[in-house]
């Protein structure tokens, strides 16, 4: 799987927004500096997070950024969608239409069980998880198996 940068700084800057308290609204500057986010790329990723409904905006002197809903409702594949369109796609061609035929006929049955994997993972992981640390039991298992796999390989 590959993430944009964009993608990858717009779940940087929700998480960020979830540890604020309801009600108050985060300025761009302080967003893009509390993440190390270019404050222009950041603009841009907010307007789109704007026009998903994932963010609200107040404009003045007082305005800022807020979440648009509570965080345990946004999902971290919530954000990628609205960034970088579907979480996994195969040269842009939906899996039924695949033209695959003889022995590469299962390989899109590979492709739908990745596809359900990261749903798995991005869907059921919240920003309101990611800001608290607290990730749900399987993503935290898949994680875990990971290093362990890492460290045996002697890249951890």
């Amino acid at each position: 799987m590959r993430m944009s940068a964009k993608a990858e700084y717009a779940i940087r800057a929700m998480v960020q927004l979830a540890t604020v308290d309801e009600g108050v609204l985060v300025k761009t500057d302080d967003l893009a500096k509390a993440q190390g986010i270019p404050a222009q790329f950041l603009v841009d990723i907010l307007s789109d997070l704007r026009t998903d409904r994932l963010v609200r905006s107040h404009r003045g002197r007082d305005g800022g950024y807020a979440l648009a809903q509570p965080a345990a409702d946004i999902s971290i594949a919530d954000v990628m969608r609205c960034i970088d369109g579907p979480l996994a796609s195969v040269r842009d061609i939906a899996l039924g239409d695949l033209p695959y035929s003889g022995p590469t006929a299962v390989l899109t049955d590979v492709w739908r069980a990745l596809r359900a994997s990261m749903r798995s993972v991005l869907e059921e992981t919240t920003l309101a998880d990611v800001a608290s640390g607290e990730l749900p039991e399987h993503v935290s298992r898949l994680a875990g198996d990971y290093l362990a796999q890492e460290e045996k390989r002697g890249h951890g």
